[in-house]
Protein backbone atom coordinates (compact mmCIF):
# COMPACT_ATOMS: atom_id res chain seq x y z
CA UNK A 1 0.00 0.00 0.00
CA UNK A 2 1.10 3.26 -0.75
CA UNK A 3 2.32 6.11 1.47
CA UNK A 4 2.29 10.15 1.99
CA UNK A 5 5.74 11.71 2.95
CA UNK A 6 4.53 15.27 4.35
CA UNK A 7 7.33 18.03 5.22
CA UNK A 8 5.12 20.52 6.99
CA UNK A 9 5.26 24.26 7.76
CA UNK A 10 4.72 25.74 4.36
CA UNK A 11 2.10 27.83 3.63
CA UNK A 12 -0.07 26.69 0.44
CA UNK A 13 -0.32 29.47 -2.67
CA UNK A 14 -1.29 29.23 -6.11
CA UNK A 15 -4.19 28.02 -8.65
CA UNK A 16 -6.57 24.38 -7.90
CA UNK A 17 -9.09 23.23 -10.39
CA UNK A 18 -11.69 20.62 -8.60
CA UNK A 19 -12.63 17.84 -10.21
CA UNK A 20 -16.45 16.03 -10.57
CA UNK A 21 -17.87 15.23 -7.67
CA UNK A 22 -17.45 11.81 -7.15
CA UNK A 23 -21.02 11.39 -4.72
CA UNK A 24 -23.01 12.63 -8.40
CA UNK A 25 -20.57 10.69 -10.75
CA UNK A 26 -21.65 7.17 -8.71
CA UNK A 27 -25.54 7.41 -8.71
CA UNK A 28 -25.56 8.79 -12.05
CA UNK A 29 -23.47 5.68 -13.49
CA UNK A 30 -25.15 3.38 -11.67
CA UNK A 31 -28.82 5.23 -13.88
CA UNK A 32 -27.61 4.38 -17.09
CA UNK A 33 -28.51 1.09 -16.27
CA UNK A 34 -32.36 2.94 -16.57
CA UNK A 35 -32.17 3.16 -20.24
CA UNK A 36 -30.80 0.96 -23.01
CA UNK A 37 -28.36 3.04 -24.67
CA UNK A 38 -24.95 4.91 -25.09
CA UNK A 39 -24.68 7.46 -22.31
CA UNK A 40 -21.71 10.74 -22.45
CA UNK A 41 -20.88 11.68 -18.94
CA UNK A 42 -18.29 14.38 -19.22
CA UNK A 43 -16.30 16.01 -15.80
CA UNK A 44 -15.95 11.98 -14.19
CA UNK A 45 -13.03 12.05 -11.34
CA UNK A 46 -10.73 9.38 -12.24
CA UNK A 47 -10.92 8.28 -8.60
CA UNK A 48 -10.95 4.37 -6.78
CA UNK A 49 -14.33 3.95 -6.38
CA UNK A 50 -15.26 5.52 -9.90
CA UNK A 51 -13.08 2.78 -11.31
CA UNK A 52 -14.91 -0.35 -8.91
CA UNK A 53 -18.71 1.60 -10.43
CA UNK A 54 -17.04 1.24 -13.71
CA UNK A 55 -16.12 -2.47 -13.23
CA UNK A 56 -19.62 -3.16 -11.70
CA UNK A 57 -21.34 -1.79 -14.61
CA UNK A 58 -18.99 -3.95 -17.24
CA UNK A 59 -19.54 -7.14 -15.53
CA UNK A 60 -23.50 -6.36 -16.16
CA UNK A 61 -22.80 -6.21 -19.61
CA UNK A 62 -21.96 -2.56 -20.40
CA UNK A 63 -19.66 -1.51 -22.38
CA UNK A 64 -17.49 1.46 -21.16
CA UNK A 65 -14.69 3.61 -23.14
CA UNK A 66 -13.17 6.53 -21.22
CA UNK A 67 -11.27 9.83 -22.95
CA UNK A 68 -10.20 11.95 -20.15
CA UNK A 69 -12.97 12.82 -18.11
CA UNK A 70 -15.72 11.73 -20.56
CA UNK A 71 -16.94 8.27 -19.86
CA UNK A 72 -18.52 6.51 -22.71
CA UNK A 73 -21.04 4.03 -21.15
CA UNK A 74 -23.16 1.93 -23.64
CA UNK A 75 -25.96 -0.04 -21.53
CA UNK A 76 -27.41 -2.06 -24.70
CA UNK A 77 -26.39 -5.62 -23.84
CA UNK A 78 -26.98 -5.80 -20.02
CA UNK A 79 -27.48 -9.24 -19.07
CA UNK A 80 -25.99 -9.99 -15.85
CA UNK A 81 -28.08 -8.69 -12.77
CA UNK A 82 -25.70 -9.24 -9.94
CA UNK A 83 -23.39 -6.80 -7.75
CA UNK A 84 -21.02 -9.28 -5.97
CA UNK A 85 -19.45 -9.19 -2.56
CA UNK A 86 -15.58 -8.82 -4.06
CA UNK A 87 -16.66 -5.50 -5.20
CA UNK A 88 -19.75 -4.22 -3.35
CA UNK A 89 -17.60 -4.71 -0.10
CA UNK A 90 -15.02 -1.91 -1.02
CA UNK A 91 -17.55 0.60 -1.69
CA UNK A 92 -21.10 1.49 -0.48
CA UNK A 93 -22.52 3.45 -3.48
CA UNK A 94 -22.68 -0.15 -5.18
CA UNK A 95 -25.80 -0.15 -3.80
CA UNK A 96 -27.30 2.50 -6.00
CA UNK A 97 -27.36 -0.23 -8.69
CA UNK A 98 -30.86 -1.93 -6.87
CA UNK A 99 -33.01 0.14 -7.63
CA UNK A 100 -32.23 1.01 -11.41
CA UNK A 101 -31.76 -3.04 -12.19
CA UNK A 102 -34.98 -3.96 -10.61
CA UNK A 103 -36.75 -1.00 -12.45
CA UNK A 104 -35.67 -1.97 -15.52
CA UNK A 105 -35.01 -5.43 -15.52
CA UNK A 106 -37.07 -7.16 -12.57
CA UNK A 107 -34.85 -8.78 -10.68
CA UNK A 108 -31.69 -8.06 -8.99
CA UNK A 109 -29.21 -10.00 -6.91
CA UNK A 110 -27.03 -7.43 -4.75
CA UNK A 111 -24.20 -7.81 -1.79
CA UNK A 112 -24.91 -6.20 1.17
CA UNK A 113 -22.37 -2.95 1.17
CA UNK A 114 -18.91 -2.04 2.38
CA UNK A 115 -16.82 0.75 2.21
CA UNK A 116 -15.31 2.99 4.97
CA UNK A 117 -16.45 2.30 8.47
CA UNK A 118 -17.50 5.16 9.72
CA UNK A 119 -20.77 4.35 11.35
CA UNK A 120 -23.65 1.90 11.11
CA UNK A 121 -25.39 2.54 7.39
CA UNK A 122 -28.31 0.43 7.43
CA UNK A 123 -29.48 -0.09 4.06
CA UNK A 124 -33.32 -1.32 5.29
CA UNK A 125 -34.42 1.83 4.74
CA UNK A 126 -33.89 1.60 1.02
CA UNK A 127 -35.15 -2.29 1.18
CA UNK A 128 -38.34 -0.52 3.15
CA UNK A 129 -39.13 2.14 -0.05
CA UNK A 130 -38.90 -0.56 -2.71
CA UNK A 131 -41.03 -3.43 -1.07
CA UNK A 132 -43.80 -0.30 -0.94
CA UNK A 133 -43.36 0.10 -4.44
CA UNK A 134 -44.18 -4.23 -5.00
CA UNK A 135 -40.36 -5.49 -4.71
CA UNK A 136 -39.99 -9.15 -3.58
CA UNK A 137 -36.96 -8.97 -1.13
CA UNK A 138 -34.97 -11.56 0.61
CA UNK A 139 -32.15 -11.24 2.09
CA UNK A 140 -29.55 -14.63 1.98
CA UNK A 141 -25.89 -15.28 2.71
CA UNK A 142 -25.21 -11.51 2.63
CA UNK A 143 -27.05 -10.64 -0.89
CA UNK A 144 -30.19 -9.06 -1.43
CA UNK A 145 -32.43 -11.05 -4.07
CA UNK A 146 -35.05 -8.66 -5.67
CA UNK A 147 -38.02 -9.36 -8.11
CA UNK A 148 -40.79 -7.22 -9.33
CA UNK A 149 -43.35 -7.32 -11.96
CA UNK A 150 -43.23 -3.82 -12.63
CA UNK A 151 -42.78 -1.42 -9.65
CA UNK A 152 -45.92 0.96 -8.94
CA UNK A 153 -46.02 4.50 -7.40
CA UNK A 154 -46.08 4.76 -4.10
CA UNK A 155 -45.68 7.36 -1.01
CA UNK A 156 -42.11 6.58 0.71
CA UNK A 157 -40.95 8.29 4.01
CA UNK A 158 -37.67 8.07 5.03
CA UNK A 159 -37.09 8.43 9.14
CA UNK A 160 -33.79 10.14 8.43
CA UNK A 161 -32.44 11.80 5.44
CA UNK A 162 -30.90 9.10 3.55
CA UNK A 163 -28.83 10.47 0.47
CA UNK A 164 -28.61 6.92 -1.37
CA UNK A 165 -31.76 5.60 -0.25
CA UNK A 166 -33.45 8.87 -2.02
CA UNK A 167 -31.07 8.21 -5.09
CA UNK A 168 -32.24 4.74 -4.87
CA UNK A 169 -35.61 5.34 -4.85
CA UNK A 170 -35.95 8.13 -6.82
CA UNK A 171 -34.23 5.78 -10.37
CA UNK A 172 -36.72 3.08 -9.25
CA UNK A 173 -39.43 5.28 -9.39
CA UNK A 174 -38.61 6.62 -12.47
CA UNK A 175 -39.66 3.73 -14.42
CA UNK A 176 -42.60 2.67 -11.98
CA UNK A 177 -46.34 2.65 -13.15
CA UNK A 178 -48.09 6.24 -11.65
CA UNK A 179 -46.59 8.67 -9.19
CA UNK A 180 -44.32 8.18 -6.43
CA UNK A 181 -43.87 10.81 -3.83
CA UNK A 182 -40.99 10.99 -1.38
CA UNK A 183 -41.05 12.85 1.81
CA UNK A 184 -38.44 13.74 4.14
CA UNK A 185 -36.01 13.08 1.25
CA UNK A 186 -32.52 14.03 1.25
CA UNK A 187 -31.57 17.54 -0.27
CA UNK A 188 -27.78 17.21 -1.06
CA UNK A 189 -26.47 18.86 -4.45
CA UNK A 190 -25.79 15.82 -5.53
CA UNK A 191 -29.23 14.18 -5.59
CA UNK A 192 -30.26 17.11 -6.89
CA UNK A 193 -27.61 16.30 -10.09
CA UNK A 194 -28.79 12.87 -10.57
CA UNK A 195 -32.53 14.14 -10.86
CA UNK A 196 -31.49 16.50 -13.25
CA UNK A 197 -29.61 13.22 -15.63
CA UNK A 198 -32.78 11.66 -14.93
CA UNK A 199 -34.66 14.01 -16.28
CA UNK A 200 -32.60 14.79 -19.35
CA UNK A 201 -33.67 11.51 -19.98
CA UNK A 202 -37.52 11.98 -20.09
CA UNK A 203 -37.96 11.63 -16.67
CA UNK A 204 -40.71 13.66 -14.96
CA UNK A 205 -39.42 14.74 -11.67
CA UNK A 206 -40.09 17.66 -9.64
CA UNK A 207 -38.70 18.81 -5.89
CA UNK A 208 -35.29 17.81 -6.14
CA UNK A 209 -32.97 19.60 -3.49
CA UNK A 210 -36.41 19.86 -1.23
CA UNK A 211 -37.58 17.23 1.73
CA UNK A 212 -40.70 16.41 -1.02
CA UNK A 213 -39.55 14.67 -4.39
CA UNK A 214 -42.69 13.60 -6.67
CA UNK A 215 -41.54 11.06 -9.71
CA UNK A 216 -44.24 10.86 -12.09
CA UNK A 217 -43.41 7.19 -14.00
CA UNK A 218 -42.33 7.02 -17.85
CA UNK A 219 -42.15 3.57 -20.08
CA UNK A 220 -38.90 4.28 -21.33
CA UNK A 221 -36.10 6.94 -20.40
CA UNK A 222 -33.62 7.90 -23.28
CA UNK A 223 -29.88 8.54 -23.22
CA UNK A 224 -28.91 12.55 -23.73
CA UNK A 225 -26.54 14.02 -26.07
CA UNK A 226 -24.27 14.38 -23.22
CA UNK A 227 -24.36 15.50 -19.41
CA UNK A 228 -21.31 16.85 -17.31
CA UNK A 229 -21.66 16.33 -13.32
CA UNK A 230 -20.86 19.16 -10.81
CA UNK A 231 -17.60 20.10 -8.98
CA UNK A 232 -16.82 18.25 -5.91
CA UNK A 233 -17.62 20.31 -2.95
CA UNK A 234 -16.40 18.46 -0.81
CA UNK A 235 -13.24 18.72 -2.32
CA UNK A 236 -13.01 22.18 -3.08
CA UNK A 237 -14.14 22.68 0.94
CA UNK A 238 -11.38 20.62 1.52
CA UNK A 239 -8.83 23.36 0.39
CA UNK A 240 -11.08 26.06 1.42
CA UNK A 241 -9.37 24.49 4.72
CA UNK A 242 -6.10 23.81 3.74
CA UNK A 243 -5.71 27.71 3.01
CA UNK A 244 -7.14 28.61 6.00
CA UNK A 245 -4.91 26.04 8.43
CA UNK A 246 -2.15 26.77 6.51
CA UNK A 247 -2.12 30.62 6.05
CA UNK A 248 -1.99 29.91 2.41
CA UNK A 249 -3.67 32.12 -0.49
CA UNK A 250 -5.56 29.46 -2.99
CA UNK A 251 -7.51 30.39 -5.74
CA UNK A 252 -10.30 27.88 -6.64
CA UNK A 253 -11.13 27.36 -9.93
CA UNK A 254 -15.04 25.19 -10.94
CA UNK A 255 -16.12 25.65 -7.06
CA UNK A 256 -19.72 26.21 -6.51
CA UNK A 257 -20.54 27.87 -3.62
CA UNK A 258 -23.88 27.96 -3.47
CA UNK A 259 -22.75 24.61 -2.08
CA UNK A 260 -20.77 25.15 0.63
CA UNK A 261 -22.22 28.20 2.20
CA UNK A 262 -22.22 26.42 5.70
CA UNK A 263 -18.53 25.54 5.48
CA UNK A 264 -17.60 29.18 4.34
CA UNK A 265 -19.90 30.81 7.19
CA UNK A 266 -17.27 28.62 9.53
CA UNK A 267 -14.11 29.23 7.51
CA UNK A 268 -15.21 33.09 8.12
CA UNK A 269 -15.30 32.86 11.58
CA UNK A 270 -12.10 31.12 11.95
CA UNK A 271 -10.76 34.36 10.16
CA UNK A 272 -10.16 32.83 6.70
CA UNK A 273 -11.07 35.56 3.60
CA UNK A 274 -12.76 34.97 0.65
CA UNK A 275 -12.67 36.63 -2.70
CA UNK A 276 -14.66 36.15 -5.56
CA UNK A 277 -13.13 37.10 -8.82
CA UNK A 278 -13.29 36.49 -12.84
CA UNK A 279 -11.05 33.28 -12.66
CA UNK A 280 -12.74 31.63 -9.32
CA UNK A 281 -12.87 31.61 -5.73
CA UNK A 282 -9.84 33.28 -3.83
CA UNK A 283 -9.37 31.80 0.08
CA UNK A 284 -6.84 33.41 2.42
CA UNK A 285 -6.01 31.82 5.17
CA UNK A 286 -5.39 33.69 8.22
CA UNK A 287 -1.60 33.62 10.63
CA UNK A 288 -3.49 31.31 12.87
CA UNK A 289 -7.14 30.67 12.71
CA UNK A 290 -9.89 31.48 15.58
CA UNK A 291 -11.66 28.10 17.12
CA UNK A 292 -15.07 28.09 15.87
CA UNK A 293 -17.65 25.65 17.31
CA UNK A 294 -19.47 23.46 14.15
CA UNK A 295 -21.92 20.53 14.51
CA UNK A 296 -22.85 18.80 11.59
CA UNK A 297 -25.89 18.47 9.92
CA UNK A 298 -27.94 16.75 7.17
CA UNK A 299 -27.77 19.40 3.77
CA UNK A 300 -27.69 22.65 3.89
CA UNK A 301 -26.16 22.21 7.25
CA UNK A 302 -22.53 21.55 8.04
CA UNK A 303 -21.21 18.29 6.23
CA UNK A 304 -20.57 15.56 8.31
CA UNK A 305 -17.85 15.15 4.90
CA UNK A 306 -15.82 18.02 6.01
CA UNK A 307 -15.80 17.72 9.76
CA UNK A 308 -12.62 15.48 10.11
CA UNK A 309 -11.09 18.16 8.04
CA UNK A 310 -12.23 21.00 9.89
CA UNK A 311 -10.94 19.51 13.40
CA UNK A 312 -7.71 19.05 11.64
CA UNK A 313 -7.62 23.17 11.07
CA UNK A 314 -9.15 23.41 14.85
CA UNK A 315 -6.42 21.38 16.33
CA UNK A 316 -3.88 24.76 15.77
CA UNK A 317 -6.50 27.36 16.03
CA UNK A 318 -6.81 30.22 19.12
CA UNK A 319 -8.96 28.77 21.85
CA UNK A 320 -11.28 25.99 22.17
CA UNK A 321 -13.59 24.07 19.48
CA UNK A 322 -16.78 22.40 19.95
CA UNK A 323 -17.47 19.84 17.52
CA UNK A 324 -20.99 17.52 17.67
CA UNK A 325 -20.88 14.86 14.98
CA UNK A 326 -24.70 13.93 14.43
CA UNK A 327 -24.77 11.99 11.34
CA UNK A 328 -22.66 9.24 11.91
CA UNK A 329 -21.38 7.80 15.88
CA UNK A 330 -18.17 6.08 14.39
CA UNK A 331 -16.73 9.19 12.83
CA UNK A 332 -14.17 10.38 15.18
CA UNK A 333 -11.60 7.64 14.22
CA UNK A 334 -8.94 9.98 13.27
CA UNK A 335 -8.73 11.50 16.35
CA UNK A 336 -6.08 9.17 17.80
CA UNK A 337 -4.23 9.95 14.82
CA UNK A 338 -4.01 13.60 15.26
CA UNK A 339 -3.02 13.22 19.11
CA UNK A 340 -0.06 11.60 18.01
CA UNK A 341 0.79 14.69 16.31
CA UNK A 342 0.10 16.90 19.73
CA UNK A 343 -3.42 17.45 19.11
CA UNK A 344 -5.17 17.73 22.47
CA UNK A 345 -8.23 16.61 21.58
CA UNK A 346 -10.86 14.71 24.15
CA UNK A 347 -14.00 12.86 22.86
CA UNK A 348 -16.97 12.31 25.03
CA UNK A 349 -19.88 10.46 23.24
CA UNK A 350 -20.90 12.59 19.79
CA UNK A 351 -18.90 15.91 21.06
CA UNK A 352 -15.25 16.36 20.38
CA UNK A 353 -13.26 18.97 22.66
CA UNK A 354 -10.33 20.29 20.67
CA UNK A 355 -8.05 22.70 22.46
CA UNK A 356 -6.17 24.39 20.31
CA UNK A 357 -1.88 24.24 20.74
CA UNK A 358 0.63 26.31 19.46
CA UNK A 359 2.30 23.55 16.54
CA UNK A 360 1.82 20.01 15.68
CA UNK A 361 4.27 17.99 15.33
CA UNK A 362 4.94 15.41 12.10
CA UNK A 363 4.52 11.45 13.27
CA UNK A 364 3.41 8.24 11.75
CA UNK A 365 0.23 8.13 11.19
CA UNK A 366 -2.58 5.99 9.89
CA UNK A 367 -5.93 6.43 7.55
CA UNK A 368 -9.19 5.17 8.66
CA UNK A 369 -11.37 6.19 6.17
CA UNK A 370 -11.68 9.06 3.22
CA UNK A 371 -12.21 11.93 4.81
CA UNK A 372 -9.81 10.90 8.13
CA UNK A 373 -7.48 10.93 5.66
CA UNK A 374 -8.14 14.34 4.35
CA UNK A 375 -7.59 15.20 7.58
CA UNK A 376 -4.35 13.85 8.33
CA UNK A 377 -3.00 15.29 4.96
CA UNK A 378 -3.62 18.52 6.32
CA UNK A 379 -2.32 18.21 9.60
CA UNK A 380 0.61 16.88 7.98
CA UNK A 381 0.72 20.17 5.84
CA UNK A 382 0.90 22.26 8.79
CA UNK A 383 2.70 20.15 11.33
CA UNK A 384 6.40 20.48 12.25
CA UNK A 385 8.64 17.66 10.60
CA UNK A 386 7.87 15.12 8.48
CA UNK A 387 4.38 13.06 8.69
CA UNK A 388 3.83 9.71 7.21
CA UNK A 389 0.48 8.95 6.10
CA UNK A 390 0.11 5.13 6.00
CA UNK A 391 -3.09 3.58 3.73
CA UNK A 392 -3.96 6.40 1.19
CA UNK A 393 -5.73 4.20 -0.86
CA UNK A 394 -8.78 5.78 1.84
CA UNK A 395 -7.78 9.15 0.18
CA UNK A 396 -7.48 7.59 -3.70
CA UNK A 397 -11.11 6.77 -3.27
CA UNK A 398 -12.12 10.16 -3.26
CA UNK A 399 -9.60 12.57 -3.98
CA UNK A 400 -8.29 12.61 -7.81
CA UNK A 401 -4.32 13.00 -7.33
CA UNK A 402 -4.18 15.18 -4.49
CA UNK A 403 -0.78 14.86 -4.02
CA UNK A 404 0.01 16.29 -7.09
CA UNK A 405 -2.77 19.14 -6.82
CA UNK A 406 -0.60 20.16 -3.12
CA UNK A 407 2.92 20.16 -4.99
CA UNK A 408 1.38 22.04 -7.51
CA UNK A 409 1.22 24.96 -4.53
CA UNK A 410 4.12 24.39 -2.86
CA UNK A 411 3.55 21.40 -0.07
CA UNK A 412 6.85 19.37 -0.30
CA UNK A 413 5.05 15.68 -0.56
CA UNK A 414 6.26 12.37 -1.94
CA UNK A 415 4.25 9.55 -2.08
CA UNK A 416 5.90 6.12 -1.07
CA UNK A 417 5.31 3.31 -3.36
CA UNK A 418 5.80 -0.07 -2.01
Amino acid sequence: MDKLLIFGGRPLKGTVTIGGAKNAALPIMASTLLSSGIHHLKRIPRLRDVFTMAELLKRMGAEITIENDTYKINTKSIFNFEASYDLVRTMRASILVLGPLLARFGKAKVSLPGGCAIGERPVNLHIVGLEKMGAKIDLQEGYIFAKANRLRGTKVYFDIPTVTGTENIMMAASLAKGTTIIENAAKEPEVVDLANYLISMGAKINGAGTSIIEIEGVNELIPPKTYEVIPDRIEAGTFMVIAGASGGDILIKDCRTEFLEAVILKLKDAGVVFRETREGLRVIGPKKPNAVNIKTMPYPGFPTDMQAQFMAMMTIANGTSIIKETIFENRFMHVAELRRMGADISVEGNTATVRGVKQLKGAPVMATDLRASASLVIAGLIAEGKTIIDRIYHLDRGYEELDKKLISLGAKIERLKK
